[in-house]
């Protein structure tokens, strides 16, 4: 997935970074190679951090527009501090490229998840890639469909992990695939 998703930044990063004159041609492919590592590690970051349900919600196409969706904002963010830090622009320029490249790609990468004739990314693949493999044996798809049904199990008015462990047969018990997916969480 990861080659797959560099050649998307690659090819989504004309206007933001290599016709960029804030940009040294020397740095584009370091640059575009910062933005494919900030998506990564931002979408493993919020998986890490309990944000199950958005991410799947968002690469599902279900979280609305993805220039404001609170994990592509902390990806932008990110490599917003990336580009100040390790390339010397100032932060109205990497807010310029960030705000530019990240959702751009972000639709990108949504769309070609969603789209039935496009085999270059799906759901499980991605989820897979960023868990290192946990995730294999979870029917997403499934998962992705219930979240708009009312799933709240527990009864808190929320879909939560609880929620979702329910759902998988886990319950409070942590059994199953319940017991997998809360331990890929960090939850006790």
């Amino acid at each position: 997935m990861l080659e797959q998703l560099l050649n998307l930044v690659r090819d989504n990063a004309q206007d933001a970074v290599v016709n960029n004159q804030a940009i040294p041609n020397e740095q584009n492919d370091a640059v575009i190679g910062e933005a494919t590592h900030s998506i990564t590690d931002g979408l493993q970051q919020a998986l890490a951090g309990g944000g199950f349900k958005n991410v799947l919600q968002l690469l599902g196409g279900q979280a609305g527009n993805a220039e404001s969706h609170p994990v592509v904002n902390d990806i932008s963010n990110n490599f917003m501090n990336s580009l100040m830090s390790k390339f010397g622009m100032d932060g109205s320029q990497a807010q310029s490229v960030a705000g530019s490249l990240i959702p751009t790609v972000m639709n990108k990468l949504i769309h070609k998840t969603n789209d039935a004739g496009d085999s270059s990314f799906d759901l499980q693949g991605i989820f897979n890639s960023l868990t290192g493999g946990k995730t294999s044996g979870l029917n997403l798809s499934s998962m992705l469909s219930s979240f708009g049904g009312g799933l709240d199990k527990d009864g808190d008015g929320d879909v939560d992990m609880q929620d979702v462990m329910g759902m998988l047969g886990g319950g409070q018990q942590g059994g199953g695939l319940g017991g997998m997916l809360k331990g890929f969480m960090g939850g006790k």
